[in-house]
């Protein structure tokens, strides 16, 4: 146990320190450079421009900013200090008083010089005058002084030092106890989460595991005991610092840095409440926008509207850039109300944004754009069966960057817009009456075969195919006259009812045509022909179903 509470008071005290290293770092010269800042324009030389902190006992005295007889403000700092502690050393009362001089004030320990205050280094940013400067050194001087002889004191140091020794007792015990409680708390915090998640369920199956739930209340609650076990050294190491006169100063500048940082946040976000109540105003707005027009857009996308510029097909891609276009108007509007805004840091990275989409948006535009072409141009729609490039089957989502199409062999396909729109398209039930696609299957045949009988040939070929429509009939075209053949073209509809039957119809289609062409006793001369042979090339019936085929419905054929 003791382990286990020393690490973690080692664990707290060492942030603590560093903070404490951090902010009481250079407390001379980093503290006056901003008020030399300031300064520096009212001053008339260079020298006057550098300013430098007179620093006793750890206190901050005064903060001289002009040159006096060519010393510099660092010089005639470190000459002060220099007095102030041989004053000291001499013993005494300590009583400091402050004198006019024709330079300005002279500060005196028990009728002694100690150091020159001027004119310059009275702050003139905030109107203060060099009795007003004076007055605050003597102050500020007379507690450092104090605090000297405190320091010097062994009584006292032994009773800061008791004080000290029972506030870590206090602070020990106080670790202790987070840490007796964070095992129950950690159990308790689980199953109420578990509790509650056991109720988020999506299809009656739920999506928090209860694994993960542990872990997050176990992890939780350690950064609660973390901060609690944070806050409290940070007050441990404040009181004890101001308990020993020689760090007393530290402790009070430490205590009223974490002050300082909660009042500013404070202020500022009291500050910014009114203009984030403008900027909510904005967005409820625009959310009113968006689900005042929801309604027309529901109606579109369910084939109820009457708008002849919205159908279903355009009712989602619509709805969705109404809606991008509103929310990125009220982000404009709502912008220069945003907490930090106006900040470097806030511009900064606006910046930066806007040049990544720049530079790595250009194809993601390119692509959305060609989706949305492909959208409110119709070229495709969803269902329809289409061939782009080698790629054939039915489209089963037309988004904004890519489109899926369904093959008649169960693959699905994803193509960029951008391909598509460079890209020849077959729509092949764009032209159909109804609902259904396009079925077509070319041959060529001999001159000594009667046109006439290859055209009934071909119809009855697809009237014996299962899905192809009597209605409209299927047409034969002479679509060339070749040398040795003429090129016949069956074109015929089919209706859908999932994206696999155009293969199968197809498959069907073309087993019917070599079907009936041989039982005529017809050729077929494709693909190439070189001569008339001596009998034509067909398949006589009583060798359609020759081994290993089975007619359909006979009984299987069995080994010898």
């Amino acid at each position: 146990m003791l382990r286990l509470m020393s690490r973690f008071v080692v664990a707290g005290l060492v942030p603590m320190l560093m903070l404490l290293m951090l902010v009481l770092a250079a407390p001379g010269e980093a503290a006056a450079q901003p008020t030399a800042a300031v300064q520096a324009p009212v001053q008339a030389s260079s020298d006057s421009a550098q300013s430098a902190q007179v620093v006793v006992q750890h206190r901050k005295i005064a903060l001289m900013r002009g040159t006096f007889m060519g010393v510099s403000a660092h010089e005639r700092a470190r000459r002060a200090e220099q007095t102030v502690d041989e004053l000291l050393d001499k013993g005494g009362p300590g009583q400091v008083t402050a004198s006019d001089a024709p330079q300005g004030k002279v500060l005196l320990i028990d009728s002694a010089f100690a150091f020159f205050l001027l004119p310059q280094d009275a702050d003139a940013a905030r109107g203060q005058t060099l009795d007003a400067l004076a007055q605050d050194t003597v102050q500020t001087l007379s507690q450092a002084i104090s605090e000297t002889r405190e320091a010097r004191d062994k009584g006292r140091l032994l009773h800061a030092a008791l004080y000290s020794a029972l506030a870590t007792l206090v602070f020990v015990f106080l670790v202790w106890l987070a840490l007796r409680i964070r095992r129950a708390l950690a159990a308790r915090t689980s199953a109420l989460l578990e509790s509650k998640a056991a109720d988020i369920q999506v299809g009656g199956l739920g999506i928090l595991h209860p694994g993960r739930i542990r872990m997050a209340a176990r992890w939780l609650v350690g950064v609660g005991l973390w901060l609690v076990v944070a806050m409290l050294t940070y007050e441990w190491l404040v009181y004890v610092l101001r308990r020993f006169a020689y760090t007393r100063a530290w402790g009070e500048q430490l205590g009223s840095f974490l002050f300082g940082v909660l009042q500013r946040i404070g202020s500022g976000v009291l500050g910014a409440l009114p203009d984030l109540a403008v900027a909510l105003c904005i967005f409820l707005l625009a959310r009113g926008v968006v689900v005042m027009v929801r309604p027309m857009f529901d109606r579109a996308e369910h084939g109820l509207s009457s708008l002849p510029w919205l159908d279903r097909d355009l009712a989602v891609p619509t709805r969705r850039i109404f809606n991008t276009a509103v929310w990125l108007f009220a982000l404009a509007m709502a912008y220069p109300y945003l907490p930090g805004a106006q900040s470097e840091a806030f511009k900064g990275i606006s910046v930066l944004v806007g040049l990544m989409l720049t530079l790595g948006g250009s194809s993601l535009v390119g692509q959305g754009a060609s989706g949305l072409i492909l959208m409110y141009s119709r070229t495709i729609r969803v269902g329809e069966y289409v061939r782009i490039n080698d790629q054939e089957g039915t489209v089963t989502e037309l988004g904004t960057f890519t489109t899926k199409i369904r093959t008649g062999l169960g693959e699905e396909i994803s193509m960029p817009n951008s391909v598509i729109m460079g890209s020849v398209t077959k729509n092949y039930s764009r032209t159909v009456r109804g609902p259904g696609y396009i079925l077509d299957a070319t041959l060529t045949i001999g001159y000594d075969t009667p046109w006439r009988q290859v055209e009934a040939m071909m119809i009855e070929a697809a009237r014996r195919t299962e899905g192809v429509l009597d209605a409209p009939a299927p047409n034969v075209f002479k679509t060339a006259l070749s040398d040795f053949y003429v090129e016949y073209r069956l074109v015929c509809q089919a209706i859908p009812s999932q994206p696999r039957p155009r293969a199968e119809v197809m498959q069907l289609l073309h087993s019917h045509l070599l079907d009936v062409f041989n039982e005529h006793g017809v050729q077929i001369m494709s693909p190439h022909y070189f001569g008339d042979p001596a009998h034509a090339k067909v398949v006589p019936q009583g060798q359609w179903w020759s081994a290993p085929a089975q007619q359909p419905g006979a009984a299987p054929a069995r080994d010898a």
